[in-house]
């Protein structure tokens, strides 16, 4: 067993670890002992036994051979860990053990997979290992023979083995191992930096109330870790001191802006808390999806510990720390004195916030409230500042967002900070003065009004989203500003690593995105709210997609993503990510040569879109459907049929070939 100085570095990643001659040489009930003093939990009888038989088999499996074995190996970005991981000369090898089970299941077959996909993208040293994952159901019936050759990656689909065939497979492992031999004690060290979905990040957060575990801890980044810190310095610090603050976190896109949201929020979960936090969002279909993803995790974590709780009862937590933004606004309309019961709000996409004439008119039309004359911003600080002692309000600010009619962008939240909130104590991100974020005049304004203090914890520079390529929304923004040059230069650096194509055939797009998902790994068709004419290749985006079902259900319901029938607009998946994506481009987005031409579909033809501020939601729909891939894209834009006047070729074929000159390869 590993040595106490050793221990203390490896905690986190394995239960148990030692080398093969020290695991054969202790006894099962010396190891089993070791596992039951790791674990967290009060382990249910069925538990202790599925161990007993899983050590029971790798004593036997493992003879003779040299290498390194950890037990119960922790996988932070997914929240589970790995039954056994066994290091042979340059190979990792992943096991799941389905103990008593006679059958393969698809869902097995895909965590397996996705323990060794996992290893390979944020386990340090497990980048240059060959990976060779096993999925051992040991009363099994119909096994593999062997593995299936790998990916250009080095990992392998996982192969099925069951009792018998466990150590076949492993001395297998051990005559293919040619490679570097790696120094399993160091692997064990090794740093873990994942990049999680916020899906799996929500999940990990809820399930471990720390962002710790799914940090990456890159030296050039400016890491979740750090600013969630200085986050919750200003938190404390308010506290202390009787004050107001507001606290403005900037960050690109797919940089974690949402995550330090809901680390603050999972911390300070508790209601009876002073500290209490509520994450709110104006996004309905994020907020749906994460408080559904919850639940369902939460139910199972709960069913597996032996409990039989109800839906509804696990589910009332969690909708009372993620809220719709707009229901917490209208629970300040009930009373003009009450303050909310909450003093910590995390306000994401707080860019999206409804200007005055938005908020006014929808006041007036909704709420039977004629004479409101507040912007959402400047009534949500309102609410807040009905405190007596202290509050604090962290607006999570996104560059280019803004998609909607009445979007009005972060200046009326420093507007009304000048105009009417003076004494809050104000921490800014200093890359809030960046075009992409237009804070405009108002920023000005503010630093000539009010005491401001710039931090640059408070910016998130690097996307985790695409994790492969974190200049994505480099390129996006350069494609959208026609930067021929900086859009070549940047798909050129990251092409082999996030694919990218433009196709004019739709089913060589599905087949594409299909053949590259492994594991759990989802896929799906996005277009624009206003792709009307994309209804001939059988996609309506006047089809009300339900969120919910498109990412979290299964590959076999017809309502999920991955039957790559129903296409997810900008409304839907905005704040959401897909591992790899079909990106439909119609013809309200045209390339004209010269630059881009807007367009609106009304009646029977397409119209143009004059005022600047649809223009801007037009091309910040494009903006977030092209940054919601984690892998890779693949865009199709329609070849046309001229003898239809609405879908021109003309209105097409311009777009696909701008996109080829920005260094888009073709299929």
């Amino acid at each position: 067993m590993q040595s106490d100085s050793n221990r203390s570095e490896t905690a986190s990643t394995g239960w148990y670890g030692s080398d093969t001659a020290e695991f054969l040489s202790a006894t099962p009930e010396a190891i089993l002992g070791i596992l039951a003093a790791a674990s967290p939990f009060n382990d249910e009888l069925d538990q202790k036994r599925a161990w007993k038989v899983e050590i029971e088999l790798l004593r036997s499996a493992l003879l003779g051979l040299n290498g390194w074995i950890y037990l119960e190996f922790d996988i932070p970005r997914l929240g589970s860990r790995i039954d056994a991981v066994v290091v042979i000369g340059s190979a990792v090898i992943p096991i799941e053990f389905k103990v008593g089970e006679r059958d393969f299941k698809r869902a097995d077959i895909e965590q397996a997979w996705d323990y060794a996909l996992d290893l390979k993208n944020f386990h340090e040293a497990s980048h240059v290992a060959d990976l060779y994952p096993l999925l051992v159901a040991t009363d099994a019936v119909v096994i593999d023979e062997s593995w299936q050759p790998p990916a250009s990656d080095r990992v392998r689909p996982p192969r099925r083995c069951n009792a018998a065939s466990l150590r076949g497979a492993l001395q297998f492992v051990a005559a293919q191992s040619s490679g570097r031999v790696i120094d399993a004690d160091a692997w064990g060290r090794s740093p873990y930096r994942p990049t999680p979905t916020i899906i799996q990040a929500a999940r990990a957060l809820y399930a471990r109330h720390t962002v710790d575990a799914i940090s990456r801890s890159d030296s050039g980044a400016t890491n979740l870790r750090i600013t969630s810190r200085r986050v919750e310095e200003v938190i404390d610090s308010a506290r202390q001191n009787g004050e107001k603050a507001i606290i403005f976190v900037t960050g690109v896109p797919g940089a974690g802006k949402t995550l330090v949201g809901l680390n603050i929020a999972t911390r300070r979960s508790d209601a009876t808390d002073a500290t209490h936090a509520v994450y709110l969002s104006g996004n309905a279909p994020l907020v749906a999806v994460l408080r559904e993803s919850l639940t369902r995790d939460e139910l199972a974590r709960l069913k597996h510990r032996g409990e039989k709780p109800r839906k509804g009862v696990v589910a009332s937590p969690i909708k009372s720390f993620i809220q719709n933004v707009h229901h917490f606004r209208d629970e300040g309309l009930r009373s003009d004195v009450n303050a909310p019961s909450d003093h910590v709000v995390i306000f994401d996409e707080s860019q999206r916030a409804w200007n005055l004439e938005m908020t006014s008119s929808f006041m007036a039309r909704k709420k039977g409230r004629p004479d409101f004359s507040q912007s959402e911003p400047e009534f949500l600080l309102s609410y807040m500042d009905r405190h007596g002692d202290w509050a604090v309000v962290i607006c999570l600010v996104g560059g280019g967002q803004e998609i909607n009619r009445g979007e009005v962008g972060i200046g009326a939240w420093l507007e009304a900070i000048s105009s009417s909130f003076p004494h809050w104590c104000v921490y800014l991100s200093p890359n809030l003065s960046d075009a992409e974020y237009a804070a405009g005049p108002a920023l000005d304004t503010l630093r000539a009004a009010v005491q401001v203090e710039h931090d640059a914890r408070l910016h998130l520079s690097v996307s985790m989203r695409s994790f492969r390529a974190e200049r994505v929304s480099g390129f996006v923004k350069a494609v959208l500003d026609c930067e021929t040059d900086d859009a070549h230069a940047l798909v050129t650096s990251f092409r082999d690593r996030y694919p990218i194509y433009v196709t004019r055939d739709l089913e060589v797009a599905r087949s594409w995105v299909r053949l590259r998902a492994r594991g759990s790994e989802r896929y799906g068709l996005v277009a624009s709210s206003n792709a009307m004419r994309l209804k001939p290749h059988a996609i309506d985006v006047r089809v009300n997609v339900d969120p919910v079902h498109y990412f979290l259900a299964e590959a076999t319901d017809t309502r999920s993503s991955f039957y790559l029938e129903d296409a997810a607009t900008e409304f839907q998946i905005q704040g959401l990510e897909l591992d790899w994506v079909v990106m439909n481009w119609d013809a309200d987005l045209r390339h004209t040569g010269g630059g881009w031409s807007h367009h609106a579909f009304r009646g029977d033809k397409w119209t143009n879109v004059n005022k600047p501020d649809r223009r801007r939601y037009l091309v910040n729909a494009y903006r977030v459907l092209m940054t919601r891939a984690r892998q890779g894209m693949i865009i199709f834009v329609p070849r046309g049929d001229e003898r239809d006047p609405t879908r021109n070729p003309a209105f097409y074929d311009p777009t696909y070939s701008f996109l080829l000159s920005m260094g888009v390869s073709t299929l």
